[in-house]
């Protein structure tokens, strides 16, 4: 199967069960989806946000929580 960029910066596959598969240009794969046309909008935004480097705002919080009884 040929590759068809869209927007050239990505394409979709379709899978296994009925999934579609996007993957950007280097074929590392980006977002998995159920119908074809949610795939591709999604994968458009979340390239637009990785472009804004919206990614770099999110903060990592950890938390620890301990169980102390006996089960």
């Amino acid at each position: 199967m040929e590759k068809q960029l869209i927007d050239n910066a990505f394409y979709i596959q379709s899978k296994k069960w009925g999934i579609y598969q996007s993957y950007c240009s280097d074929d590392k794969p980006l977002i998995t989806s159920l119908n074809e046309e949610e795939c591709i909008r999604t994968t458009r935004w979340y390239l637009k946000q990785k472009q804004e480097n919206a990614f770099d705002n999110v903060g990592v919080k950890t938390y620890t929580s301990i169980i102390d009884e006996k089960l």
